[in-house]
């Protein structure tokens, strides 16, 4: 070569300097290294080729483990197998971490090859660490209160939606189901109801984007199958979660501002390891099915009311007239022996569930990548053929440059879901026909009318309710280093969601005496919405080390908006039904909702966190929000917290405590805000009607403008103490807290003659939620072949209305009291029933001798919990584990009473209905049978279901978790990995309550199911 000489030369003189600098470089490193090197001093600066296994206490490989060398950025991570492989000098340290583990630092030694055993360290407050946003935080040093889920929990569920994962795990989250239909919502409330008129939504963030959680569902075409609530969470793919943080406390929501009042939910998605590419399959199926029926009467029952109540109504003689048999069809046309158990008919189906995963994941210690798909079918407990399609592929990349100063992370999440059910749920009819209604289908196939005598529950089948809906989330973080101390960051995310439903209404639906035909019945109604948001979020992060203080300051600013379209058309009168999907066929095309709105955000936040001798703790955070929901000089509001921990376990005289290993004491004050109103509330609106005026568009005033409405404001206070004991093998967290929501922004009525219902305004009240959150976690029994873990919380929320002046004056004076909760009722109090009369007997409070509707009810029931929790106990032994959860409530909700006061009418109802009033002089709990004819008596039946005798206690214990998982042991393939696992969801309720679910109170829309599911995963 042309350069030889030269590379030849540049060589000696390496290998000069070498043998000079040796003996220096090698006492330096001996006198201050805490091991001695076997090798030569001449290769102690060499790289070689490290490589072992990682594995439990127990043998078993651990995947994951994070390897590093000690004080550079070089590192790698452990594959399925627990194998790893990494270039290290002799004199290095492997540094070996792993969250549940203690960290483990082993010298290399020279050695060539390391095994290590790491060991149990379930709480590992220290190591775990615990994402709050904007920053991440040690569990041990946060101020604020973050609780969380990681997907050791919630891979063990059979859940469509992230929101089921968490019912009962997590202390001051209430989360209801709201229906067992596929693709349907659930409703979520952190510490209580905060505003009056206000959604109870928090803020959703995933992986550093806004997700935005409302409905884009239209009511007139899903209320009937999925009550309006179609869930955007349901993009999400639960098993594609690593954890979910929530944010209650002033000192955790404050630097989100306006959009944490309701508090934070944080998702962060799965990444890629550093290690050798790995592919997992994970293949599930389920069965669900109702979990509990009514107990109905049967037909000699039912007949025998039926019959009684006509002779009460006084039209006993008729019954024996052919002429009216068409008023009663179920005592006189029907088949009096038949008997149908409408609820194993209509909704005692089974809903299968099956769910295909596969990813694709690996890479280097700079460049970490992840891949995966998943599919998914459901189908409902409905008779027919409706189903729920979701497809999902979720994607990360993660890059950091060779020197460590520039990392980029990229995620893309995108969805797509196909949802076909029946326009109508079934389970009201389920619940309601007669026992000895006919069949559903005549000798031929067809849907059999019976003479036209019935409503047949069926024919709602042929009436399709579909929806397409796509989601788009992606993401970018890109950060670099600009000095050893300063880092600036850029977050960038954009979302797109799509949904496309229609309802479809046919003529051959209905009962053909009603003579309805395509032309003039037949309809169409579509739905054809979108949302398009970005943001974008520059930050800067410094931190500063001085001897045993550590500063750490953040500033950021964010930009984000947000557009939402919805048109939703209505199509009637069709040639046939053929052509009913095409709308442009109709012979009336009606606009039922067309809007397009524009949200702009605007805000500065700021951090400053100060850490004293690892003990003392300090955190600052603020934020300046703009909103375009406000009108000009109202746009911006400050918010801002103050949160403040002392690790009294650090203490010198607690340092050597044996019983006490963890201590401390934290408390945050501050304030959140919400503009959660809609836009363009402070402008007059207009809508257009689609009607003309002598060739003019007529245009219809909407909303009457009020520029000076301005932020609410959500005040929060709390304290707590954290505790350890036994090297923290017990933990017990304590809260409690207090938030005060004033300000509150509702619609303040008007009077009829201004042409408006209401103006958005801001009310002098104030509503505070307190309340007392408890968690427990321990290890009981730690072996090398056993464990038995226990994990424990209870909330116990107190809601009330602190002031309202003038509410005594104002329409809200029927619905709220100062100093009761806004979850109140006010009702009549019924006393019983008239041993005279038969019927039902009420309060009279202001003791003018008749029952008003508004002057008498006055009787308080409160809706919301009194407190609720979750048991959870861990066992395992060997590669065999089981997990067993139970989710438990004190509530009270709304009976059957409130859905049919009166026995006797054509409904069926519970047997408890058997034990009404039938003569004078009866003492009973029921009024006098009537079948809807003795128009006297509707007043009672009415103001009955409006009692407190329409309420009760609706408590429950339930098993709702129970998971049985079985790793096979790898005998000869260390490159496959196989576990096999049964789950089980809602299995077990223990209840007094005698509606559907105590949990889900609807006598209409299908309560939650109950799952079963067996599945496998394989790792290669």
């Amino acid at each position: 070569m042309k350069n030889k000489p030269i590379n030849t030369g540049r060589t000696l003189l390496y290998a000069l300097v070498m043998v000079v600098m040796a003996p220096s470089y090698a006492h330096v490193h001996i006198s201050n290294a805490r091991f001695l090197s076997k090798e030569p001093f001449f290769l102690v600066g060499q790289q070689t080729e490290v490589h072992g296994t990682v594995t439990d206490t127990d043998g078993m490989p651990l995947a994951g483990v994070t390897i590093r060398v000690q004080g550079t950025q070089r590192g790698t991570s452990t594959d399925f197998n627990g194998a790893y492989t990494i270039n290290a000098k002799n004199n290095d340290v492997l540094e070996f971490s792993f969250v549940g583990y203690k960290t483990q630092r082993v010298p290399v030694n020279g050695a060539a090859k390391l095994n290590v055993v790491m060991e149990t360290d379930v709480t590992a407050l220290n190591a775990v660490e615990i994402n709050a946003g904007y920053y991440s935080v040690r569990d041990k040093e946060r101020t604020g209160n973050i609780s969380r889920i990681t997907a050791k929990s919630i891979e063990k569920q059979p859940v469509n939606n992230p929101l089921g994962a968490m019912q009962g795990y997590l202390p001051g989250v209430n989360i209801i189901q709201k229906t067992g239909v596929p693709g349907g919502g659930y409703d979520i409330q952190i510490r209580g109801k905060n505003f009056i008129k206000d959604s109870t939504e928090p803020l959703y963030i995933v992986d550093g984007v806004p997700w935005a959680s409302q409905s884009l569902g239209v009511a007139e075409l899903s209320a009937g199958i999925n009550n309006a609530d179609i869930s955007p969470l349901n993009a999400l793919n639960p098993t594609d979660i690593e954890s979910i943080e929530i944010l209650k406390d002033a000192d955790a929501t404050a630097i989100y501002g306006a959009r944490g009042a309701n508090g934070v939910i944080l998702i962060t998605t799965r990444k890629g390891k550093a290690g050798m590419t790995q592919i997992k399959a994970n293949i599930s199926s389920s069965l669900g099915q109702v979990s509990h029926f009514l107990d109905l009467m049967n037909t000699q029952q039912y007949l025998e009311l039926r019959r009684e109540a006509v002779v009460n109504d006084g039209y006993g003689s008729l019954l024996e007239n052919p002429a009216y048999d068409f008023v009663w069809p179920d005592i006189k046309s029907w088949d009096q022996n038949r008997h149908t158990d409408w609820q194993k008919e209509l909704i005692g189906g089974t809903a299968y569930r099956n769910n295909f995963q596969l990813s694709v994941s690996g890479g280097s210690s700079q460049t970490r990548f992840l891949v995966g798909g998943a599919y998914q079918k459901e189908t409902t407990v409905f008779p027919g053929d409706s189903n729920y399609k979701k497809y999902s592929l979720h994607s990360n990349i993660n890059h950091v440059s060779e020197n460590g100063r520039f990392t980029v992370q990229m995620t893309a999440n995108y969805t797509k879901e196909r949802n076909h059910m029946p326009r109508t749920d079934l389970t009201r009819s389920a619940y309601s026909l007669p026992p000895n209604a006919p069949e559903l289908y005549t000798e031929d196939g067809s849907i059999n009318w019976e003479n036209n005598t019935w409503e047949n529950p069926l024919a709602v089948l042929d009436d399709d309710y579909d929806a397409k809906i796509n989601s788009l989330m992606t993401g970018i973080n890109m950060s670099f280093l600009l000095l050893p101390s300063l880092k600036v960051i850029t977050n960038l995310g954009y979302n797109n969601y799509q949904i496309a439903s229609k309802k479809l209404l046919l003529n051959t639906s209905r009962n053909p005496s009603y003579g309805f035909t395509s032309e003039g019945y037949s309809s169409i109604t579509t739905n054809d919405s979108s949302r398009d948001s970005w943001i974008v979020e520059p930050q800067v992060q410094w931190e500063k080390h001085w001897g045993s203080m550590d500063l750490k300051v953040l500033i950021g600013t964010t930009f984000q908006s947000q557009t939402t379209n919805q048109l939703a058309l209505k199509g009637t009168g069709f040639p046939n039904n053929g052509l009913i999907n095409n709308i442009a066929a109709a012979n009336d095309l009606e606009v039922r909702t067309s809007s397009d709105s524009e949200y702009n955000y605007q805000a500065f936040f700021g951090r400053v966190n100060l850490k004293i001798k690892d003990k003392y703790i300090i955190n600052l955070t603020g934020r300046r929000d703009g909103s375009s929901r406000f009108g000009p000089g109202r746009q911006y509001g400050n918010f801002g917290a103050i949160g403040m921990a002392w690790l009294f376990s650090e203490e010198h005289f607690l340092a050597s405590g044996k019983v006490l290993s963890y201590g401390k004491l934290r408390g945050s004050y501050g304030t959140t805000g919400s503009d959660n109103i809609g836009d363009y509330q402070f402008l007059s609106s207009y809508n257009v009607t689609g009607n003309e005026y002598n060739g003019t568009l007529v245009l219809d005033p909407s909303g009457i403008s009020n520029p000076l409405f301005g932020w609410e404001v959500n005040t929060k206070l709390e304290l707590a103490l954290e505790l350890g004991f036994f090297k923290d093998r017990i933990l017990i967290n304590t809260a409690w807290y207090q938030n005060r929501s004033s300000n509150q922004l509702v619609g303040i009525p008007l009077a009829a003659t201004t042409g408006f219902n209401s103006l958005t305004g801001n009310l002098d009240a104030t509503v505070q939620n307190s309340g007392w959150e408890i968690e427990l976690n321990s290890r009981n029994i730690q072996n090398e072949n056993f464990q038995w873990t226990t994990s424990f919380n209870v909330s116990v929320p107190k809601n009330k209305l602190l002031k309202f002046p003038g509410i005594e004056n104002s329409t809200f004076a029927s619905t709220y009291v100062v100093g009761q909760p806004i979850t109140i009722r006010k009702v009549y109090h019924a006393t019983g029933v008239d041993p005279d009369t038969g019927r039902y007997q009420f309060e009279d409070y202001n003791n003018d001798g008749i029952i008003s509707s508004l002057e008498d009810r006055q009787w308080i029931e409160d809706l919301a919990p009194k407190f609720y929790g979750g048991l959870g106990n861990t066992f395992t032994y060997k590669n065999l584990s089981l997990e067993v959860f139970f989710q438990f409530k004190k509530q009270k909700a709304y009976n059957n009473f409130s859905q049919q006061a009166a026995p006797g009418l054509m409904k069926n109802t519970s047997v408890d209905y058997l034990d009404r009033w039938q003569e004078l002089g009866d003492e009973s709990s029921l009024m006098i049978a009537t079948s809807g004819f003795n128009y006297s008596l509707v007043p009672s039946r009415d103001q009955y279901r409006n009692s407190d005798k329409a309420i009760s206690d609706a408590s429950f214990i339930r098993l709702r978790n129970v998971t049985l998982n079985y790793n096979i042991p790898n005998r000869g393939n260390e490159k496959l990995a196989v576990n096999v696992y049964l789950q089980g969801q809602n299995l077990w309720t223990l209840t007094g309550y005698d509606g559907p679910d105590p949990e889900h109170h609807s006598h209409i829309i299908l309560p939650p199911l109950r799952q079963i599911s067996l599945g496998a995963q394989f790792n290669f």
